[in-house]
């Protein structure tokens, strides 16, 4: 606190010494009429302001000084730049932008995203911060940088089956759209975003609201909203050939290509990726494949485009973990030896976009989306392999709906197998949005969306040691899972007085969701859940001048439980909705040479669904509701200019995470692994697991020549408990880990072959991960167990930790060739 207290002086003292302002007027060069909502900002400073409802902008306080320039950009037109000369300070200067020729892709995601004036709090992370750092890694471990984010990866090297929390809140709570389009599993509502491999390549912006944020479609969002917007319109032709290769031979091949606009009105991009890492645990690989292609008509209040891309993954399981008590002797240990221990999945999406401009003041966006999803995971149980904890993983014929073997006398009720596990799924609707913009003061926008999920789970079994009575592919389990999801919401922003903004927005959500046939378990699944959520929003934001701005919001956000809350946590067969209660507080200074943004949060729950440290047959969370929980915070983000080469960017989250009342479920077995009983214990004011209370990254840039930038990246996370019994023993260790990382350009100018340089822009980039080599884990789980003693009444608690090591120091190396 002390060094955010000296930073904020510094602030003071830098606008103090300030001696001028500056005024100006934007107008449109074709009707001469004023602009409201273009985006002014000084040029190699953190400075900015937008125009007023009268097109007018100011800034106070600057020192006089030669040249200076203004960067305008605004949606509808041409971005501008203008060269301030010292007589034009202290009058009014009158800036003319030209409208632009076709539609700008940024209108397709406006109604869902966050903006200047609405006060909720966000990120956003533009296309050149994603490539920095895009060298094969997962889009979690590109938005590590982000403030309250914790990532993790159960491979270790970020490339395979990577996660992120936010705010403590895991992805089943973070809502995630493509374009608009919920990405989301609908039943389980998590990403999976090994699925969409080298995505980030065709993503051009990420916006993160944190907390409830705005209304948007898909699953309410209790950690964040994360809206990726993908490759837009480019004016020219281009062609990028990336390739990168790294430790635990890590390679990544990326080629992408684009018409640019073509007669002014049509253009095609296209990407294909390949990605293959042996992983920093053993036999922890992955092979990734995927592409995308998008083809758009651009009118000058038209555009529609259909885009679609496709990922294909091939990993091997790594999904146990590493016993704590191997930690020290084999960081690396895989629980899984069959060869073919493999998850198997393909998933492939269609979208078609149409925003149409009815009017200067209407804007219209609807979008059709179709995603099939296909594949399966393959597991050996026997004691042949995964035998190192030291019991037999045969199977019960009883539990696949085999009869007993018999052999003359004998009697065989086990067997060794190999067995897949399948999901085959549809993902289909429609979502719209009605914006109406008086270009002054109101706009409202009136949107929703429309969409079906059905799926198919099933199991079978491609070998045993003893067939029984089941034939090859015998299918031991079926069920079908189907949702359908309706929501409509309505926002509006209203300025009633020059810089004071109101925001409203209110959402009623549907959700119907059936589950229906033969579990794994052998047990009839017939779930009907049905859900209406009504879910307000409301909020202020004063910009109190061109350097301050504060707002306040009031959010509520309902959502349903997933999947597996439904039918893998026997003691809550009836899971009940959880309910958040979000306050967030802000306030933003902006300066020349530094900037600050502070807020402060508070997200109560009702039913909040909570991990119990169990975990299913293969190795995800169990959750059960508890009655009231809490998280409650203060975010800070920052960006110091502190000489012209040098910029220090840094964000800390600090927290308090509790659950006022939680029961723990103890299963106490006998000699035949049969449950004799379930103890259980109440713990109160306890912390929320996995929910570190401080965050905080930190990147210091250095340029020492033009087009060479040196960063150091560091991320620090305090313990994490495995639990909500916040038990000592049972917990992540804090880590401190750094990374370095050098961007060098060449362009035009800076290496010739002759007369002519052969490319747009060869890009270097190295990034050293971990260069402390750190020993840390950023994800873990717990099994806790006890046994009856012998004289069968006491029993005795063992605790079985599993980590999730994250690589020692290892290395990316990229080259990234421009056409």
């Amino acid at each position: 606190m002390r060094i955010n207290f000296l930073l904020l002086l510094l602030a003071i003292t830098l606008n103090a010494t300030a001696q001028t302002s500056l005024k100006g007027i934007v107008v449109d060069a074709a009707t001469n009429e004023t602009i409201t909502g273009a985006h002014v900002v000084i040029e190699n400073t953190f400075t900015g302001s937008y125009s007023d409802a009268e097109g007018k902008f100011s800034f106070s306080k600057l020192k006089k000084q030669e040249n200076i320039t203004l960067l305008i950009s605004h949606i509808s037109y041409e971005s501008f730049q203008k060269n301030i000369s010292e007589a034009e300070f202290e009058n009014e200067i009158i800036i003319t932008l030209q409208p632009k020729n076709v539609l700008s892709d940024e209108v397709i995601v406006s109604a869902i995203r966050a903006d200047k004036n609405t006060p909720t709090t966000f990120t956003k992370v533009d296309k050149k911060e994603i490539e920095r750092i895009n060298l094969g890694q997962d889009i979690t471990f590109l938005l590590d940088q982000t403030p309250s984010i914790v990532t993790t990866s159960d491979a270790g090297a970020g490339v395979g089956y990577t996660g992120m929390r936010i705010r403590g809140s895991d992805q089943t709570r973070i809502n995630v759209t493509v374009n608009g389009i919920p990405l989301n599993d609908a039943e389980g509502q998590g990403v999976f975003w090994v699925n969409m491999p080298d995505f980030a390549s065709s993503v051009d912006n990420i916006s993160i609201q944190r907390g409830v944020g705005t209304s948007t479609n898909g699953g309410a969002a209790f950690g964040a909203t994360v809206d990726l917007q993908t490759t837009g319109n480019k004016d020219s032709a281009y062609a990028i050939l990336s390739n990168s290769y790294g430790s635990f031979n890590t390679l990544k091949n990326t080629f992408q290509t684009g018409t640019g606009l073509l007669k002014n009105k049509f253009a095609f991009d296209g990407r294909l990726s390949h990605i293959r890492s042996d992983g920093y645990i053993d036999r922890a690989s992955s092979k990734l494949i995927s592409y995308y292609a998008s083809g758009a008509y651009y009118g000058k209040s038209t555009i529609l485009k259909f885009i679609h891309f496709s990922g294909k993954e091939k990993t091997y399981q790594a999904w146990w973990g590493v016993p704590q008590d191997s930690l020290a002797t084999n960081r690396t240990y895989n629980y899984y030896n069959y060869p073919n221990e493999t998850d198997n999945y393909k998933q492939s999406h269609y979208q078609l976009l149409l925003s149409q401009a009815i009017s200067k003041k209407f804007m219209l966006n609807i979008a059709g989306h179709y995603t099939f999803g296909e594949g399966y995971y393959e597991q050996y149980k026997g004691p042949e392999y995964n035998n190192d904890f030291g019991f037999n993983s045969t199977q019960r014929f009883s539990n696949y709906g085999l009869e007993d073997v018999v052999v003359g006398d004998d009697t065989i009720s086990r067997t060794s197998l190999i067995r897949q596990r399948w999901l085959r799924n549809h993902f289909y609707g429609t979502t719209y949005s009605l914006k109406y913009d008086n270009n002054k003061n109101f706009n409202v926008t009136l949107g929703g969306a429309w969409n079906q999920f059905d799926g198919d789970h099933f199991g079978e079994i491609i070998w045993a040691q003893f067939a029984s009575n089941g034939a090859i592919n015998h299918r031991f389990y079926d069920n079908k899972g189907l949702k359908t999801d309706f929501n409509i919401y309505l926002k509006a922003n209203y300025s009633p007085i020059k810089n004071l903004y109101l925001f409203g927005d209110v959402q009623y959500r549907k959700v119907d969701y059936t589950i229906n046939g033969i579990d794994i378990d052998q047990r009839f699944l017939d779930v009907v859940a049905n859900f209406n959520f009504f879910n307000p929003k409301a909020g202020l934001s004063y910009r109190i001048n061109s350097k301050n701005s504060i707002y306040a919001s009031f959010a509520v956000g309902n959502r349903e439980p997933v999947r597996s809350d439904f039918i893998d946590n026997l003691n809550n067969p009836d899971p009940q909705h959880e309910t958040m209660y979000n306050t967030e507080i802000g306030y933003q200074l902006s300066l020349s040479k530094f900037t600050l943004l502070a807020n402060h949060y508070f997200m109560y729950y009702k039913n909040q669904l909570v991990l119990t440290g169990e975990l299913n047959d293969v190795g995800a969370a169990i959750r059960t509701n508890v009655p009231e929980s809490y998280r409650t915070g203060i975010e800070m983000q920052t960006a110091w200019k502190i000489i012209k080469p040098l910029t220090w960017k840094w964000n800390a989250t600090y927290s308090i995470n509790k659950i006022k009342t939680f029961t723990e479920y103890l299963y106490v077995y006998d000699e035949n692994y049969e449950v004799a009983s379930i103890e259980e214990t109440q713990y109160n004011n306890t912390d929320i697991s996995f929910s570190p209370n401080l965050v905080a990254g930190s990147t210091l840039s250095y340029v020492p020549v033009k087009n060479l930038e040196l960063s150091l990246i560091s991320k620090y996370v305090s313990q994490q408990y495995l639990d909500n019994t916040q038990n000592e023993n049972r917990k992540l260790d804090a880590y401190f880990v750094n990374h370095f990382s050098i961007n060098y350009s060449l362009l035009p100018g800076t290496f010739k072959q002759g007369n002519k340089f052969p490319f747009k822009e060869v890009q270097f980039q190295l990034l050293l991960n971990n260069i402390f080599n750190t020993l840390y884990a950023n994800n873990g789980s717990v099994l806790s167990e006890a046994y009856l003693n012998e004289d069968g009444n006491s029993f005795s608690r063992a605790d079985y930790n599993y980590f999730y090591p994250q690589a020692g120091f290892n290395f990316l190396f990229g080259v990234n060739l421009k056409f």
